[in-house]
């Protein structure tokens, strides 16, 4: 098992999220190279550090800027299909990333919230099952790999839909077995190996099947478009931003 495996799987999130940017940016000189490049900070590597708990992965995470695959992945669907760096709007970021906080601060057209439970990343601190903001606040939100964490994932989804304004839209990322239709979940399984085992990480309550997850999200009552980064980029270009598993891009939009 690597460090990055490791630290990952055994130090709490909020530790790591306050040093690990500082020891990884140590060590990126080592990886520099023109193999693979990360979109977000603009640097090329000649691999990436793997990451994952149970399932390792190669070339997975940028030092850098922190970015995994779905964090080029969002950030290449952004580039390629929205108006996200030049239109005017309103951004909750829930569960914010290191890779995209300083970005989004400095983009000059968005008003930028953060909210999480705990992140010493986050401006404002509250639980998702109750969103502190009102109804229709948001043209944009965007929640990548929150949902298995939550207890109830409906509730949260729904209250995605409410503070989001008719037209707007949001990108909810989660980990998802693809081997399966439907998710995998029961609340009678609370230890946290069994959970690792299932679920892929101690602290996920829930794997997604490739099925009902955009079924879940139609439920709340937005309209999902399935994005294949593969198609929109090319193989080539797929390859060069080291996606690997992370094909699809979920993009909800509430209707008007």
């Amino acid at each position: 098992m690597g460090l990055v495996s490791v630290l990952t799987r055994w130090v709490p999130r909020t530790v790591l999220q306050r040093g690990a940017h500082v020891a990884l940016q140590g060590v990126a000189w080592a990886y520099a190279g023109s193999r693979f490049e990360d979109p977000i900070s603009g640097k090329s590597y000649r691999r990436m550090l793997p990451y994952g708990r149970v399932h390792s992965r190669p070339n997975a995470l940028a030092p850098h800027s922190l970015s995994l695959e779905r964090h080029r992945a969002v950030w290449a669907y952004l580039k390629a299909r929205t108006s996200f760096f030049e239109a005017d709007q309103r951004l909750l970021h829930l569960a914010p990333e290191y890779c995209f906080l300083r970005k989004f601060r400095n983009m000059s057209n968005l008003d930028y919230v953060t909210g999480d439970l705990n992140s010493p990343w986050a401006d404002h601190h509250f639980d998702c099952h109750d969103i502190p903001f009102s109804a229709e606040s948001f043209d944009v939100v965007m929640a990548n790999h929150l949902l298995e964490h939550v207890d109830n994932d409906r509730r949260v989804m729904a209250e995605f839909f409410r503070v989001m304004k008719p037209g707007g839209w949001g990108i909810f990322q989660v980990p998802i077995d693809y081997g399966s239709e439907d998710t995998m979940e029961d609340r009678s399984i609370t230890d946290p190996m069994e959970r690792e085992r299932l679920y892929w990480q101690q602290d996920h309550v829930r794997l997604y099947g490739h099925r009902d997850y955009p079924d879940r999200l139609k439920e709340a009552g937005f309209d999902v478009e399935v994005i294949d980064m593969k198609a929109l980029l090319g193989e080539a270009g797929y390859e060069r931003l080291a996606l690997h598993g992370e094909r699809w891009v979920y993009v909800v939009k509430k209707p008007q």
